[in-house]
Protein backbone atom coordinates (compact mmCIF):
# COMPACT_ATOMS: atom_id res chain seq x y z
CA UNK A 1 0.00 0.00 0.00
CA UNK A 2 1.06 3.57 -0.63
CA UNK A 3 -0.14 7.12 0.04
CA UNK A 4 -2.22 8.01 -3.03
CA UNK A 5 -3.40 11.53 -2.10
CA UNK A 6 -2.84 14.20 0.56
CA UNK A 7 -5.17 17.12 1.29
CA UNK A 8 -5.18 19.90 3.86
CA UNK A 9 -7.33 22.93 4.64
CA UNK A 10 -5.86 25.92 6.44
CA UNK A 11 -9.04 26.61 8.40
CA UNK A 12 -12.47 25.13 9.06
CA UNK A 13 -14.76 25.21 6.02
CA UNK A 14 -11.84 26.25 3.78
CA UNK A 15 -11.48 24.20 0.58
CA UNK A 16 -9.24 21.15 0.79
CA UNK A 17 -6.03 21.67 -1.14
CA UNK A 18 -4.09 18.78 -2.68
CA UNK A 19 -0.45 18.71 -1.58
CA UNK A 20 2.52 16.47 -2.36
CA UNK A 21 3.77 16.25 1.22
CA UNK A 22 2.65 16.95 4.77
CA UNK A 23 4.68 17.57 7.89
CA UNK A 24 3.32 15.66 10.88
CA UNK A 25 4.14 16.84 14.39
CA UNK A 26 3.83 14.33 17.26
CA UNK A 27 1.04 15.29 19.62
CA UNK A 28 -0.14 18.14 17.39
CA UNK A 29 -1.03 16.95 13.88
CA UNK A 30 -0.34 18.23 10.37
CA UNK A 31 1.46 21.56 10.23
CA UNK A 32 -0.70 24.07 8.34
CA UNK A 33 -3.91 22.06 8.66
CA UNK A 34 -7.04 23.27 10.42
CA UNK A 35 -6.78 20.54 13.07
CA UNK A 36 -3.13 21.20 13.97
CA UNK A 37 -2.91 21.57 17.74
CA UNK A 38 -6.18 19.80 18.53
CA UNK A 39 -6.22 17.14 21.19
CA UNK A 40 -6.95 14.00 19.15
CA UNK A 41 -8.11 14.80 15.61
CA UNK A 42 -4.69 15.17 13.98
CA UNK A 43 -5.04 13.17 10.75
CA UNK A 44 -7.87 11.42 8.94
CA UNK A 45 -7.09 8.40 6.75
CA UNK A 46 -9.26 6.84 4.04
CA UNK A 47 -8.80 4.29 1.26
CA UNK A 48 -9.40 4.49 -2.50
CA UNK A 49 -10.83 0.98 -2.26
CA UNK A 50 -13.47 2.12 0.22
CA UNK A 51 -14.15 5.28 -1.82
CA UNK A 52 -14.83 3.06 -4.84
CA UNK A 53 -17.34 1.07 -2.76
CA UNK A 54 -18.99 4.33 -1.64
CA UNK A 55 -19.16 5.52 -5.26
CA UNK A 56 -20.85 2.27 -6.26
CA UNK A 57 -23.35 2.58 -3.40
CA UNK A 58 -24.02 6.22 -4.28
CA UNK A 59 -24.11 5.69 -8.05
CA UNK A 60 -21.74 8.61 -8.57
CA UNK A 61 -18.06 9.39 -7.94
CA UNK A 62 -16.72 10.13 -4.45
CA UNK A 63 -13.52 12.17 -5.03
CA UNK A 64 -10.85 11.80 -2.35
CA UNK A 65 -10.45 15.54 -1.77
CA UNK A 66 -14.17 16.14 -1.44
CA UNK A 67 -14.45 13.87 1.62
CA UNK A 68 -12.30 16.31 3.64
CA UNK A 69 -9.89 13.54 4.73
CA UNK A 70 -6.16 14.25 5.03
CA UNK A 71 -4.58 11.03 3.76
CA UNK A 72 -5.86 8.65 1.10
CA UNK A 73 -4.15 5.29 0.68
CA UNK A 74 -4.39 3.29 -2.54
CA UNK A 75 -5.94 0.09 -1.17
CA UNK A 76 -7.16 -1.88 1.81
CA UNK A 77 -9.68 -1.30 4.57
CA UNK A 78 -8.45 1.36 6.97
CA UNK A 79 -8.40 0.07 10.56
CA UNK A 80 -10.93 1.87 12.75
CA UNK A 81 -10.42 0.13 16.09
CA UNK A 82 -9.16 2.62 18.69
CA UNK A 83 -5.50 1.98 19.46
CA UNK A 84 -4.69 0.42 16.08
CA UNK A 85 -1.47 1.74 14.52
CA UNK A 86 -1.03 3.06 11.00
CA UNK A 87 2.42 3.76 9.54
CA UNK A 88 2.82 6.32 6.75
CA UNK A 89 6.49 6.00 5.89
CA UNK A 90 8.28 6.83 9.17
CA UNK A 91 5.25 8.52 10.74
CA UNK A 92 3.24 6.45 13.21
CA UNK A 93 -0.43 7.20 13.84
CA UNK A 94 -2.80 5.82 16.45
CA UNK A 95 -6.46 5.35 15.55
CA UNK A 96 -8.73 7.33 17.87
CA UNK A 97 -12.10 6.49 16.26
CA UNK A 98 -13.97 5.87 13.04
CA UNK A 99 -14.24 8.88 10.75
CA UNK A 100 -17.98 9.32 10.55
CA UNK A 101 -19.36 10.97 7.42
CA UNK A 102 -20.87 14.36 8.13
CA UNK A 103 -23.52 16.58 6.58
CA UNK A 104 -20.80 18.64 4.89
CA UNK A 105 -20.29 15.70 2.50
CA UNK A 106 -23.78 16.26 1.13
CA UNK A 107 -22.43 19.56 -0.23
CA UNK A 108 -18.75 18.78 -0.86
CA UNK A 109 -19.38 15.39 -2.55
CA UNK A 110 -23.09 15.56 -3.36
CA UNK A 111 -26.45 14.11 -2.33
CA UNK A 112 -26.26 10.62 -0.84
CA UNK A 113 -22.57 10.89 0.02
CA UNK A 114 -22.91 10.68 3.81
CA UNK A 115 -25.04 7.53 3.53
CA UNK A 116 -22.66 5.96 0.98
CA UNK A 117 -19.64 6.71 3.20
CA UNK A 118 -21.22 5.04 6.26
CA UNK A 119 -18.71 2.40 7.48
CA UNK A 120 -16.34 3.47 4.67
CA UNK A 121 -15.17 6.80 6.07
CA UNK A 122 -11.79 5.66 7.35
CA UNK A 123 -10.26 6.67 10.67
CA UNK A 124 -9.41 9.69 12.78
CA UNK A 125 -5.89 9.40 14.18
CA UNK A 126 -3.42 11.15 16.42
CA UNK A 127 0.22 11.58 15.40
CA UNK A 128 2.64 9.60 17.59
CA UNK A 129 5.91 10.28 15.75
CA UNK A 130 6.93 13.38 13.83
CA UNK A 131 8.01 13.27 10.22
CA UNK A 132 7.19 14.07 6.62
CA UNK A 133 4.70 12.03 4.58
CA UNK A 134 4.92 12.27 0.80
CA UNK A 135 2.83 10.93 -2.03
CA UNK A 136 3.93 7.35 -2.73
CA UNK A 137 5.11 6.72 0.86
CA UNK A 138 4.66 3.11 1.98
CA UNK A 139 1.68 2.42 4.24
CA UNK A 140 1.19 -0.41 6.72
CA UNK A 141 -1.04 -1.28 9.64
Amino acid sequence: MIVAALHIASERKAPMEPVERIECEAGAGVVGDRYHGTRHRHVSVQSLEELAEAAEARGAPVPAGATRRTVTVDSGRVPTTPGARIHLGDVELEVVRKAAPCRVMETSVGPGAARAMHERGGAICRVLTSGVVELGAPVSW
